[in-house]
């Protein structure tokens, strides 16, 4: 499975609410960090916890690719995430090791703390 495989198949199910196969495209240990560097998310039980809520609260959630660019192990999605008063437009960075996404940065100058891409 190509790098970018992994990442469609996760926003695919991250725009289905399905919380499982989102989960499954994520390495055990993944690390989800702000563009400053700071940890938004470590591991799959917090993250499990994060987007639950989000995909409980927030029905009309979704993610939508503007661009992609790939290097290597890396895809870099320019994302547009949308649900009712939300819009957050943002960069995000995901690593993809054993065709799992092991590492993501999110960069973006808007608030991350809501749900924002297949990122977190």
């Amino acid at each position: 499975m190509s790098v970018t495989d992994v990442v469609a198949r996760q926003v695919e199910a991250y725009n289905a609410a399905d919380l499982e196969a989102f989960l499954a495209c994520y390495s055990p240990s993944v690390v989800i960090r702000s563009g400053d560097g700071t940890v938004l998310n470590e591991g799959l039980e917090a993250m499990r916890q994060t987007y639950a809520g989000w995909f409980g609260s927030l029905p009309d959630l979704r993610a939508e690719i503007a661009s992609r660019l790939v290097r290597g192990s890396w895809v870099v999605d320019d994302e547009h995430v949308t649900a009712t008063d939300l819009d957050v437009r943002a960069l995000v960075a995901y690593r993809v090791r054993d065709d799992l996404i092991d590492h993501v940065v999110i960069m973006t100058d808007e608030d991350v703390s809501a749900p924002v891409g297949d990122t977190p």
